[in-house]
């Protein structure tokens, strides 16, 4: 089937394109036209940084405030290579930007910054009002589908506009920053990689960062919208401990997950690939050693009477939704007096308090995945100034980058650092 071409007359002269109106993009196609240079942004979804509006479950945790230092060390791939562009836009720069834009910010637990409002809606407006205020073309319902090559360089590109019609622009510099292929339902569905793979870039390969990860465990069943806080969790891969993390976890129907799970997934999903046997352990009581736990049980029995049940002693321990699953792995009656209960199963008890084992089976898909591990390989991007080592005048910016971190604020920082300094091309 023939395309319709659709012969352009009438396009002003643009300098820079840029692919792609999420977090990187938009703050690349700001900054590119703050320092000089007419500006056209091609979404293909109706309206920009549809991700941005629902990130952070719409409150937007937009960076973190960490110490430069400690920033780096939340950085799990291309961390060094990443120095030059977190240091041009650090994560106070992009703090004292959306204040000039007019957001309030908080700072909360974890030193995860938030706009005051608690709506996603107003870092996603601000950065569209950048891009306005600097006079950036933006125009929806646009899918890039070539970026036109030639003799090493960038020529142009084409794109599908609204109503089904290829255009075709002439431009020597374009700005890739289409994100990964997590969310797709916003727009991330992986095109920046077929555009490096097409221009002769190598993409490492992608897989979900961030996401719930799925227990064939017996009692997930009963223990679905529970909330656990201060837990620590323990990552084992074939058999030894990896990773540990402390803070708060959830269980839902996609498996176990929240913001400490999240940070252990990276390495579960890696495992899992490789075909590793992978488990997590939940020590619900990180603030008691197994001693002191043993005295407080014996203290809590001391004060039952007899025909009390073995579910009243656990029901003293742990949340009230985790009492029949936990009595249920034990394998011990709900019902059991709590004068018929051995010292091995109390013994028994301790151990799943300090260390209740959940096998993980599988990792959720990139439709519930924060961000994507992998990308455009980074060797091949020049750092300085995120152009390509391969195509001049061809840049990336953002989530199509070989770059992740964890949950905390950290990705969308190196979103708007990269995008920042993709944008400080010249004309």
């Amino acid at each position: 089937m023939e395309e319709n071409l659709e012969m352009e007359l009438s396009h002003p002269h643009y300098d820079v394109v840029v692919i792609g109106g999420g977090a990187a993009g938009l703050m690349a196609a700001g900054t590119a036209a703050r320092v000089g240079n007419k500006v056209l942004l091609l979404e293909k979804m109706e309206k920009p940084a549809r991700k941005v509006r629902i990130t952070g479950k719409g409150r937007c945790n937009l960076t973190n405030a960490r110490p430069v230092e400690e920033f780096a060390e939340n950085v799990r791939t291309n961390g060094e290579w990443l120095h030059v562009a977190m240091s041009e836009f650090t994560n106070r720069a992009t703090m004292r930007f959306f204040e000039r834009m007019g957001v309030k910010l908080v700072t909360e637990r974890g030193e995860r910054v938030f706009p005051a409002s608690g709506k996603a809606a107003d870092i996603a407006n601000a950065l569209e009002f950048y891009c306005r205020d600097y006079e950036v073309d933006i125009q929806c319902n646009s899918r890039v589908t070539e970026i036109l090559v030639a003799d090493g360089k960038v020529y142009g590109v084409k794109y599908m506009n609204k109503r089904g019609f290829i255009r075709k622009i002439e431009v020597e510099n374009v700005i890739i920053a289409t994100g990964g292929v997590s969310y797709p339902a916003t727009g991330s569905t992986g095109d920046g990689y077929t555009f490096a793979d097409r221009t002769g870039h190598t993409v490492e390969s992608v897989r979900p960062s961030l996401t719930p990860l799925v227990s064939n465990h017996p009692q997930i069943e009963y223990i679905k919208s529970v909330w656990l806080k201060n837990i620590n969790a323990r990552l084992f891969v074939a058999g030894e401990m990896v990773r540990e993390e402390f803070g708060e976890m959830s269980f839902s129907d996609r498996g176990l997950e929240g913001a400490v799970i999240l940070r252990l997934s990276r390495d579960a999903v890696d495992a899992l690939l490789e075909e590793k046997s992978v488990k997590i352990e939940l020590d619900l009581k990180p603030a008691l050693t197994e001693d002191i736990l043993r005295e407080r049980i014996k203290r809590e029995v001391a004060e039952m009477r007899p025909e009390d049940f073995f579910a009243e002693l656990v029901r003293r321990l742990v949340p009230k939704p985790l009492v029949v699953p936990i009595c249920k792995e034990l394998d011990v009656h709900s019902r059991l007096y709590i004068s018929k209960v051995s010292d091995k199963e109390f013994e028994r008890l301790i151990k799943v308090l300090k260390g209740w084992s959940f096998p993980i089976s599988d990792y959720a898909p990139f439709e519930y995945a924060v961000v994507t591990a992998g990308g455009v390989s980074c060797s091949e991007v020049n750092e300085y100034t995120m152009e390509s080592l391969k195509i001049k005048g061809m840049y990336f910016a953002g989530e199509v980058l070989d770059v992740d971190a964890n949950t905390g604020g950290y990705n969308l920082q190196i979103a708007f650092s990269t995008g920042h300094l993709a944008g400080l091309l010249k004309k």
